[in-house]
């Protein structure tokens, strides 16, 4: 009852934005409902200044039902099939995450900027886009402000793949399956992967073949949130436990490990291991689209909490962070594919 009373208004606040918000992202999908969400949290800020009696529900929507979208997102990894065609897709993986983390960690040092907004910025570019920032901004302490920077970073640079990388893969040369791979390493975000592969596909006729690869491909990708996410929290517990002298017994396993995260290894696992029972995958549907609903909702409290005029006025850097990822993996990913001789 003392949970309803003070989340239950910031909660429902979260829920009635993040309903029209989803709706609209099914209608335009290379946009998606998270950047509806965190655009309309930020807009109503602007002349809502006193939170206060929401303000409760609002910290819990951006911070743990963020973790809960992020769990229900394994329902959505099948990893008999990633296993299947992620092999040949994982040294252009691999190449490309380094890359981005390599490329946003320069010139984080370089440009002086936050540590978190570049983390965010490099492994949101490298991974899956929103879903590896959401996974990844509870294990850095990441505030609502730099999650809406960098989310609003990727946006920019998925919707430009989206459009521009089915007619530059077509004037280079790729084949069907070199975009499929060119796709599912390159565009950082799942709904972007889906658009650039759904339009190679009605350029080429293909009937769905290239989407369904991309798909997989990218799916192998997002696996690599769990390396990542790990490594950050021991890093981030190591700094902590460096800065302040203690030793290793005063930090507990729950500060060093992202239990979330654990959650989401065993929602994959659980459905890999039930389609290979013959469980029909479209049971896991359901889970798959309420952790999209889920992000959508944690987007919405997140902009809640975002001063957009300051994220204007910032937003220099970071953008120009994310063209030298996106540029950094785009290269790569083709240098790797005519390295590996798949071109």
């Amino acid at each position: 009852m003392d949970f309803i009373k003070k989340k239950g208004p910031g909660l429902l606040l979260c829920l009635i934005i993040a309903v029209p918000c989803w709706l609209l992202g099914k209608v335009l999908p290379v946009v998606g409902g998270p950047v509806f969400a965190i655009l309309a949290g930020m807009l109503l800020t602007l002349v809502w200044k006193d939170k206060s009696k929401v303000q409760g529900g609002i910290a819990f929507t951006s911070k743990k039902i963020l973790q809960y979208a992020v769990i229900l997102l394994g329902f959505g990894l099948n990893l008999s099939e990633i296993a299947k065609v992620g092999t040949q897709s994982l040294p252009i993986i691999c190449s490309t995450i380094a890359t981005s983390l390599i490329v946003s960690f320069i010139l984080c040092k370089l440009m002086r900027m936050p540590a978190n907004i570049s983390t965010l910025v490099g492994v949101g570019s490298s991974i899956c886009g929103g879903s590896a920032i959401a996974a990844t901004a509870p294990v850095i302490g990441a505030n609502d402000e730099e999650i809406a920077q960098s989310i609003s970073v990727i946006f920019l640079f998925n919707v430009l793949a989206a459009l521009i990388f089915p007619t530059f893969g077509g004037a280079i040369g790729l084949s069907n399956e070199g975009f499929g791979l060119f796709a599912g390493t390159a565009v950082n975000d799942t709904s972007s992967v889906t658009a650039a592969a759904s339009t190679w596909d009605s350029l080429h006729g293909t009937n769905g073949a290239v989407l369904e690869y991309a798909t997989i491909v990218k799916l192998t990708r997002t696996l690599a949130i769990i390396p990542i996410t790990l490594a950050l929290a021991f890093w981030r517990t190591w700094q902590a436990k460096k800065g302040s002298g203690a030793s290793c017994g005063s930090f507990s396993l729950k500060k060093i490990f992202p239990f979330f995260i654990l959650f989401f290894v065993l929602a994959s696992v659980i459905t890999s291991l039930s389609t290979m029972a013959g469980v029909d995958a479209a049971l896991f549907k359901p889970f798959k689209e309420l952790s999209k609903f889920f992000i959508i909702m944690a987007m919405a409290a997140i902009g809640l909490n975002t001063d957009i005029v300051k994220l204007v006025k910032s937003g220099g850097k970071p953008i120009f962070m994310g063209f030298c990822c996106w540029v950094s993996i785009t290269s790569v990913s083709l240098a790797m594919q005519h390295f590996l001789g798949l071109l």
